[in-house]
């Protein structure tokens, strides 16, 4: 799949944390049909087998949709599943290794807090940066926060497009307004949602307004 920034408009981010009256796959699938542009699939304590088997389904499920799966951290579960690429943490694998690995279309996001990590990003070869912690985050704890002004001067510094991450909600979207992100990648604001489906919907028509692009 040839990856476009605007596929980062809506980047939903899984959590097991709130299976239970439904599956994942209905969850993921609630927030594809409220517009969720792409989906990352974060999977912390499952052997690989059962991660392979899930990520194919959620990519089957993403097809449907015409939206890209990204596997969180892990390029070999990638590479099993046929996902369409992987985004990898400061501390994971690095970029440019990933890219001797992979086919020429595969998506590579990285994360990153300064300047010279999305610098260094850009010349491995990654295809976005995900910038962050924008705000407090329920479900990474220790992350550091960045201001909005480094959030400004971190993606004015490449050319690759970057989406913002960490604690980002309905409530406080607006904030990131002139950042120039292209995107904003979220977890608990669509999965935690009592109805996905319309969470996500209001969510994706507050960003579209905030990034105006």
């Amino acid at each position: 799949m040839k990856f476009n920034e605007n596929m980062l408009r809506l980047y939903a981010v899984t959590d097991q944390a709130w299976v239970g009256r439904q599956t994942l796959l209905e969850q993921i699938e609630d927030a594809l049909k409220g517009g969720a542009t792409i989906v990352q699939l974060r999977e912390k304590n499952m052997d690989e087998e059962a991660f392979v088997e899930e990520a194919i389904a959620v990519r089957n499920l993403c097809r449907k949709y015409n939206v890209p799966l990204i596997i969180n951290d892990n390029v070999d579960i990638a590479l099993k599943s046929r996902a369409d690429g992987v985004h990898v943490g400061i501390e994971d694998t690095p970029v440019e290794e990933i890219r001797k690995r992979v086919p020429a279309d595969f998506i590579i996001g990285a994360t990153c807090k300064t300047i010279g990590q999305a610098k260094a990003a850009e010349a491995a070869g990654a295809d976005y940066i995900g910038v962050g912690a924008v705000f407090p985050s329920s479900t990474k704890t220790s992350a550091v926060r960045i201001t909005n002004e480094q959030l400004r001067e971190i993606v004015s510094s490449v050319a690759i497009p970057a989406v913002a991450i960490g604690g980002i909600c309905y409530e406080n979207v607006c904030e990131m307004k002139g950042s120039s992100v292209s995107g904003v990648a979220v977890v608990s604001a669509i999965f935690a949602a009592e109805d996905i489906e319309k969470a996500t919907a209001l969510l994706k028509e507050r960003v579209t307004a905030v990034i105006g692009k």
